[in-house]
This record gives C-alpha cells, sequence and structure tokens, in this order.
C-alpha cells in the first residue's frame, strides 16, 4: 500500500475531542425527555461515538485508539486546569464562586467514574467495530456501527452510573437510569446512521484508504 497523510483525520479528531469535553462540562445538568431524566451529556457524547465509528472505519483501529487516548489527555488536561481555578483566589469583586464549584466542581468518585467509562467504552467501541469489519469483509456498515454502539455505549453506562452512584441510589433506581441512557444512546447512533454512512462514504472517497490499516499493528 501506498501510504498518504490523511487530510481529514485531523479535523475528525478534533471534533471527537470537542464533543468528548463539552459533554463533560454539561453532564452536570439533568434533563427531562419524553420523561426520561438523563444528564444533558446524551445531546453531544453520543456524537463522539459516531465519530469513533467514522475514524476506526476509515482510518482503522490503530488510529482510532490513538485518538481515544488523545481525548482522554485533553479532559485530564480541562479537568486540571478547571480544578486549578477553583483553588485559586478570586478577585475582589468575584461572587460566584460557590456556583463555579457547583457547576464546574468535580468529586474523586465522579472523575473514576468518567474517566473509567470513556476509556472503556470507547476503546471497545473501537475494537468491536474493527473485528466486525474483519469478520463482514467490510460489508453491513450499519452492523458494526449499531452493534459496537449497544456494547461500547453499554459499558459506558453501566461503568460510570455504577462507580458514581452505586450505594447512593437504590439499586432498581440506578439499573432503570443504566438502561434509559443505553437506550437513548443506541437510538441516538441508530438515527445518526445514515449521516454515518454519508461521513464514511465521502472520507473514503478523499482519502482513498480502506480496510487494510484496519487492525494495522500499532508502533
Amino acid at each position: 500500500m501506498n501510504y498518504k497523510q490523511p487530510k481529514y483525520l485531523f479535523v475528525i479528531s478534533s471534533f471527537f475531542v470537542t464533543a468528548l469535553l463539552i459533554s463533560n462540562i454539561i453532564a452536570v445538568k439533568p434533563i427531562s425527555l419524553w420523561g426520561i431524566t438523563l444528564p444533558a451529556a446524551v445531546i453531544i457524547f453520543p456524537v463522539s461515538y459516531i465519530l469513533g465509528d467514522v475514524l476506526t472505519e476509515v482510518y482503522g483501529y490503530a488510529a482510532a485508539k490513538k485518538v481515544i487516548l488523545l481525548g482522554f489527555l485533553c479532559n485530564l488536561l480541562a479537568v486540571f486546569a478547571i480544578i486549578v481555578a477553583q483553588i485559586l483566589p478570586g478577585a475582589d469583586f468575584w461572587d460566584a464562586q460557590s456556583s463555579f464549584e457547583r457547576i464546574l466542581g468535580f468529586t474523586p468518585r465522579l472523575l473514576l467514574a468518567s474517566f473509567a467509562a470513556y476509556l472503556i467504552g470507547e476503546i471497545v467501541n473501537a475494537r468491536i467495530m474493527a473485528t466486525l469489519k474483519e469478520l463482514t469483509k467490510g460489508r453491513f456498515l450499519w452492523v458494526r456501527t449499531i452493534g459496537s454502539t449497544l456494547v461500547g455505549q453499554g459499558l459506558d453506562s453501566l461503568i460510570f452510573l455504577t462507580i458514581a452512584f452505586v450505594g447512593i441510589f437504590p439499586l432498581t433506581i440506578l439499573l432503570t437510569l443504566i438502561l434509559n441512557q443505553w437506550l437513548f444512546k443506541v437510538s441516538y447512533e441508530v438515527l445518526a446512521t445514515p449521516l454515518t454512512y454519508a461521513a464514511v462514504d465521502y472520507l473514503k472517497q478523499i482519502e482513498g484508504l480502506e480496510s487494510d490499516l484496519l487492525l494495522a499493528p500499532e508502533k
């Protein structure tokens, strides 16, 4: 294979990381959709999974994994900056410290839940996507995107909510929250399937990349 520099890998990666960071910031607000309580992060966090699918499908598992780890490091940087800003003394006229801490503050338990859910969910999603592509010989993209999301988003919801709220919420409520989030995220992926197809087809044509990069050895 003649290697050429991907044109849009940087762009897709940037949107992936941005979706992750925004979702972590807005997750603090619970919202109600059709009578179901969900974190506001569901507005955009599933986008990171869709972009993860595009990365794996077009650029290969090795590239997708690197972007996932980059997102993790960027999230760490954001958390560090917010914690430092919270600790530093405010100006004399600053009277919103409690609001700042309430909205942007972190607890070690929530951080652990968020980081573990993200890493495991995203990497498993990418790995399943890549494996299914080999098994289906590049056919049935919808099977790969939805199948990987079923497992990846399921793990993400299960890990995050369990670590964050076990012992705080009754088990029945916790299981309901996990199920609701999982169903919403999977539905999001299903509805976005036509857009995923369009993005993948366009990028493959522009980049000239195919499945020979799928499970390329990581350096």
